[in-house]
């Protein structure tokens, strides 16, 4: 398995244990999630769906692509967890949000309630882990994999 690989594979272990996470926290520990909570799994899940391309998508054009779309991905997703934090925590409601149009256009919350439906304010799912903001966690996993989407660009636009 070349480097490459072993970094996509990294890459969309990282983005659906994220997601698997969430779930856990959501399911097991009753931490009921906003629509920008819901954004970012989507997001997680979309990136490593994308990683998984990639190990498929080998030709030149595919290595050129697909770290840029990585990139744009956890850009998206750095931004939400951003938002989320800063903007809609302090905001009692999250009904009309951009977070919750795409869900809901995507009709993702009536197809996969339990993976993508957001059950509680953003005021409500402004809660710590381990001392922690939740989103901050994901921000951190964000921030980590577009690191490796760095590496990823870097290594596939020098031939390496």
């Amino acid at each position: 398995m070349t480097s490459r690989s072993s970094l996509l594979l990294a890459i969309a272990a990282l983005c659906f244990g994220a997601v698997v996470a969430a779930l856990v926290t959501q399911h097991v520990f009753d931490m009921q999630p906003c629509p920008w909570c819901i954004l970012q799994r989507l997001i997680f899940i979309v990136t490593g769906l994308v990683a998984l391309l990639g190990l498929a998508w080998r030709s030149q054009l595919g290595k050129r692509v697909l770290p840029f779309g990585l990139l744009l991905l956890c850009s998206s997703g750095i931004a939400a967890a951003l938002w989320q934090h800063f903007v809609a925590a302090a905001s009692a409601s999250c009904n009309l949000t951009l977070a919750d149009r795409i869900v809901s256009g995507l009709r993702l919350d009536a197809l996969l309630p339990g993976v993508f439906q957001a059950t509680a304010s953003c005021a409500e799912a402004a809660v710590d882990l381990a001392g922690v903001p939740y989103e901050f966690w994901s921000l951190g996993l964000f921030v980590l994999i577009e690191a490796a989407s760095v590496r990823l660009f870097v290594r596939d636009r020098h031939g390496a």
